[in-house]
């Protein structure tokens, strides 16, 4: 059995979880932020006393490693390493856009069987960071910074439906008009949501290294009008 503490601090919402083989044993969350360096060493601590309490050893540390706010990811990057090297516990990573999607697959049954979810975290103006997976998850077009604009995603809209989420999708509503396009709001990240994520990547034995472990910036990419991209 397998016991990890996940740590989500990519945007205003810092939270952390306590999971066993699956199961969320414990959570902590402030929608109140961007609180992190006040906040999370606290819900840490509780969490990890919660652990110890009950005789449960933490095995590994899930962090969600971005795209996202730099001083996030840096504050909730640096906690789970330290919690990570302190404890002798394995160092997990899961991408915060992917994390988005977990309560779209697990919540929205109607999902048609063709539909592509696009999880959208705010940068500035009309730039998001975006992904797009289709409903195993796949990778359909990969992590990047867009510039949002009318004609984003047209090529796959005329062919399928797309679920946008997140607070970069909350922008866009106005901007990404089409009969194939479906917003679902009030999704944030939340470290709850990473545990199936996380458990994956435990089974999978897809460990980072804790000395040299690095937040996913996204900094090397440049937004570009989305017509050139998609």
């Amino acid at each position: 059995m397998s016991c990890i503490l996940n740590i989500e601090t990519s945007t205003n919402v810092c939270s952390v979880a306590l999971s066993q083989d699956g199961v969320c044993l414990y959570e902590d969350v402030n929608m109140e932020g961007p609180s992190h360096a006040q906040v999370l060493a606290g819900y840490v601590k509780d969490a990890v006393s919660f652990a110890d309490s009950h005789a449960i050893p933490i095995d590994a540390i899930a962090i969600s490693k971005g795209p996202g706010s730099y001083t996030g990811l840096r504050i909730g990057v640096s906690e789970a390493k330290g919690v990570a090297y302190g404890r002798d516990a394995k160092l997990l990573s899961v991408p915060t856009l992917k994390l988005l999607t977990v309560p779209i697959l697990l919540g929205h049954e109607e999902l048609p069987e063709d539909a592509l979810l696009c999880p959208m975290i705010d940068a500035r103006r009309m730039e998001v960071y975006c992904a797009l997976y289709d409903r195993a998850l796949n990778e359909v077009v990969q992590t990047q910074a867009l510039v949002i604009d009318s004609d984003s995603f047209k090529d796959y809209l005329d062919k399928q439906p797309i679920y946008f989420m997140g607070n970069g999708a909350d922008k866009c509503v106005e901007t990404i008009q089409h009969p194939n396009a479906h917003f679902i709001k009030n999704i944030v990240p939340r470290a709850k949501n990473m545990i199936p994520l996380a458990e994956m990547a435990m089974a999978k034995e897809q460990f980072e290294d804790v000395a040299y472990f690095e937040p996913f910036y996204l900094k090397e990419f440049v937004a570009t009008k989305s017509k050139k991209l998609l």
